[in-house]
């Protein structure tokens, strides 16, 4: 096989795979506006710090999200359910 043969297989077949993956990558669902939704909803004003405690639960971090989440005056339940939603959005 010429090696134009093997770089043009090369680069289809990383088309492939990289389009692949960008098909893929929808299915992670997170959901960072639930998250702050529901702080908003038990009278905790969404700052920056409330911003960045629900990335941390996107990135399945749920022990640190509700720890920062309850720092900020979030009551427990509903940063551990703040979090969750941030993970694992529902349909």
């Amino acid at each position: 096989m010429r090696p134009s043969a093997h770089v043009a297989g090369f680069l289809t077949g990383l088309t492939l795979v990289l389009g692949g993956a960008v098909l893929v990558a929808p299915a992670a669902r997170a959901d960072i506006p639930a998250c702050t939704n529901m702080v908003r909803q038990t009278g905790v004003e969404v700052t920056d710090a409330v911003n960045t405690a629900c990335t941390r639960g996107v990135h399945a971090d749920l022990r640190g999200c509700a720890d920062a989440l309850g720092a900020l005056g979030v009551p427990g339940g509903a940063a551990t359910g703040a979090c969750r939603l941030a993970a694992n959005p529902p349909p």
